[in-house]
């Protein structure tokens, strides 16, 4: 059963260290249409963890690194990549073997390979323009939190 969660942008502390309380795993997927707020709310997740960097859409690198207290931060937007294959070349199987937190927007870009990685699945809808849902997963597979998201 997800924890559902209405919230506005007054709210995105609490709403990370909820999840920070709640997560099982240091992958998180991040589900929801292009503007829902994943980047926000990823900005608001590395202040919570100690993080001082500023934090933006890592849309054109593919990702960005952010350090927190005594660890680091991936931020991933995968919305460009089109295949595995260019995952792999710029070398997502050693951002995976790491200790690091993911925080990881279009997941289902990758279906395939992060299927059988330990993650929690956030999913962002929009109520309207100043309100949000959040439906966070503990350690469910991503195909299956992919459908149960937006159900």
């Amino acid at each position: 059963m997800p924890i559902t969660k209405e919230y506005n942008l007054n709210e995105l502390e609490e709403v990370a260290k909820l999840i920070l309380r709640e997560a099982t795993s240091k992958m998180l997927l991040f589900y929801g249409e292009m503007g829902s707020g994943k980047t926000t709310l990823i900005k608001a997740l590395v202040e919570a963890l100690g993080g001082t960097d500023e934090v933006s859409s890592p849309t054109f690198s593919i990702v960005n690194e952010y350090q927190v207290n005594n660890d680091l931060v991936y931020h991933f937007d995968l919305y460009r990549i089109e295949d595995e294959e260019e995952a792999y070349n710029f070398g997502i199987e050693d951002y995976l073997s790491s200790d690091a937190w993911m925080f990881i927007e279009w997941p289902e870009r990758l279906k395939d390979l992060l299927e059988e990685e330990q993650s929690n699945s956030i999913g962002i809808e929009v109520k309207n323009n100043e309100t949000r849902i959040l439906k966070f997963y503990n350690n469910e597979s991503q195909n299956t939190a992919e459908i149960k998201l937006f159900n």
